[in-house]
């Protein structure tokens, strides 16, 4: 996993749900790029048609509640999405992410230092973001040691692989 990510921000607000995420009527895709097609029309269905790939995501509080669903950060991944930043998440989407390989980051306050189409530069390892435009750099929560292993393995599966590949 690249630790070092720089790319346009798109802001969401509080509470966005899995539902919002990935919407329950799409379960049956099976196709990981169709499911990224859908990727937060819950929201806004122009979200996905804007979004680049290496975008990222900032949002306010409680990022992922809802289900347990592992679609919603299927769909995010396959939007495209570098990585999310929010003031807190759920915490079961929040492993969910990283056993997938989506890093996330807890910023305290990052829904008001940030805004819709501005560049950051976020350094995952170090956990901070900087605003291109302002210069202002936003302290983040850390990643832990294990999760950040888990990410530069590319999410949990390839990393326990790699483990019984070096048992063999």
């Amino acid at each position: 996993m690249n630790t070092f990510i720089t790319g346009k921000v798109v802001t969401l607000g509080n509470n966005v749900d899995t539902d919002q995420i990935y919407p329950g009527r799409y379960l049956d895709i099976v196709n990981h790029r169709e499911i990224g097609k859908h990727c937060l029309e819950g929201v806004d269905p122009a979200i996905v048609q804007n979004f680049t790939p290496g975008d990222i995501i900032a949002a306010g509080t409680n990022f992922g509640c809802g289900s347990s669903r592992e679609h919603a950060v299927i769909a995010l991944l396959n939007m495209g999405a570098a990585a999310v930043l929010a003031e807190s998440f759920a915490r079961i989407f929040f492993r969910n992410a990283v056993n997938l390989g989506l890093p996330l980051l807890v910023c305290k306050g990052i829904s008001k230092k940030v805004e819709n189409g501005q560049r950051i530069e976020l350094d995952v390892k170090v956990g901070t973001v900087k605003v291109e435009s302002t210069g202002e750099v936003i302290a983040c929560e850390k990643i832990g040691d294990y999760a950040m292993d888990i990410l530069n393995a590319g999410g949990i599966k390839p990393l326990i692989r790699k483990k019984m590949e070096n048992r063999r």
